[in-house]
Parts: C-alpha cells; sequence; structure tokens
C-alpha cells in the first residue's frame, strides 16, 4: 500500500478542493460517469489523509528470549 508523507498532506488538501470544485461542475452538466469517478478519488484522497494524519508509532511486541535446548545425556 502507498505511504503518504504528512508533508503532503497541503497538496492532499489542495487536490480534495479541486476535486470538489470539479464534481461540482460535472452535475451542473450531469456527466454522470465523472461524478462517480470524482467521488471514489476523493474517496482515496481522504483515506490516505487520515493515514497519513495518524502517528506512526507502534507499541513494540514482546517475542521473549529464544532458548537453546540441552542436548540428552
Amino acid at each position: 500500500m502507498l505511504q503518504v508523507s504528512p508533508k503532503m498532506l497541503p497538496r492532499l488538501k489542495e487536490t480534495d478542493k479541486d476535486l470538489i470544485l470539479r464534481r461540482k461542475r460535472a452535475e451542473e452538466r450531469q456527466w454522470l460517469g465523472d461524478i462517480e469517478g470524482i467521488d471514489l478519488t476523493l474517496l482515496f484522497i481522504r483515506t490516505k489523509q487520515a493515514d497519513a494524519a495518524r502517528p506512526t508509532r507502534r507499541t513494540p511486541v514482546a517475542l521473549g528470549t529464544p532458548t537453546v535446548p540441552s542436548p540428552n545425556r
């Protein structure tokens, strides 16, 4: 999955705003196929914005210390 850098959030916001204007124009002209495509793109952009805004630090998982089996005598 494509990771979005938090530095790109302003660009995503600008793209989101532009797509909203394009959608409004497509509605006025009744371009149903364009509206569907724009809606899908807006969904992807907003998902990426939410993903990028989430903190990337995750809590470590304790895996334990491996043990070496003792030889049978």
